[in-house]
């Protein structure tokens, strides 16, 4: 029971559950491996909040807790069983997803609308209730989006830490263009990703 709780800690993000960063790291290194033997492709979805730190402010980090638990919740309500939702930490979410179809055009195409059924999962209304020592508990309604960056990749021509280095970059093109907005990495070596 000991080291089940010692392998949760070190896998495992406390609050939401969630895989952390180094069993993602783990997952996409398998995820690679099992592209380069059957040629699919995958994609990684680098996932920024918009619109968090006035929650925290406002609230406390316990409701900022309660709302990253909301996303963590409709992250994975969005993808398959296959796929793997992490948290890396704040309020930057990874979503990745694996054996996309053997065809770029039409794995862009799959990761396209997995990430625009996040993208509006996530900017839904979230009703947050807070409990108050000696009072009813309230609920707070906030809204809240994601600015969403995604990396295609296949049979290990790029490294794991690479890939998260374009989603990441991918990321802040979405916040630069509005926020609340889906961009894919534009300069991935021979993918040709637009």
């Amino acid at each position: 029971r000991m080291e089940e709780q010692v392998r949760k800690m070190a896998f495992y993000d406390p609050l939401t559950g969630l895989p952390n960063r180094r069993l993602l790291n783990d997952r996409l290194g398998h995820t690679l491996a099992a592209s380069q033997r059957n040629g699919l492709y995958g994609a990684l979805m680098f996932l920024d909040l918009d619109n968090f730190k006035p929650l925290n402010d406002q609230h406390g980090h316990g409701v900022g807790d309660l709302l990253l638990l909301e996303v963590a919740h409709r992250l994975t309500e969005c993808v398959r069983e296959v796929d793997t939702v992490a948290r890396l930490g704040g309020d930057e979410f990874v979503v990745m997803l694996s054996e996309l179809h053997g065809d770029l055009h039409q794995s862009i195409e799959q990761a396209h609308a997995v990430a625009e059924k996040i993208r509006l999962a996530l900017s839904e209304t979230y009703f947050l209730s807070v409990a108050q020592t000696g009072h009813p508990a309230i609920t707070v309604a906030h809204h809240c989006s994601a600015s969403i960056g995604v990396a295609m990749f296949v049979n290990h021509e790029l490294s794991a830490t690479d890939i998260l280095k374009a989603a990441d970059a991918a990321m802040y093109q979405a916040k630069n263009a509005g926020r609340n907005t889906v961009r894919f990495h534009g300069s991935m070596p021979k993918l040709g990703v637009i």
